[in-house]
């Protein structure tokens, strides 16, 4: 059985094997320029969801 994905836009079911291929490839085309151009952000993006927030003393015991 095949996965269904919810699609935020309507795309034809009967594309020629050839077009299909096209699309797909200007599809990645367009990933890797974006990518190389917001890497940076990207980057800063995801890291600043992994640090810890800044106002959260580390490593301290509690006064307690």
């Amino acid at each position: 059985m095949q996965q269904q994905y919810p699609h935020f836009v309507t795309l034809p079911t009967n594309l020629p094997d050839e077009t299909a291929a096209e699309i797909l490839e200007f599809l990645y085309d367009l990933t890797r320029t974006f990518e190389n151009i917001y890497a940076d952000q990207i980057r800063r993006h995801y890291r600043s969801k992994n640090d810890p927030p800044t106002n959260t003393p580390i490593d301290q015991d509690p006064p307690f």
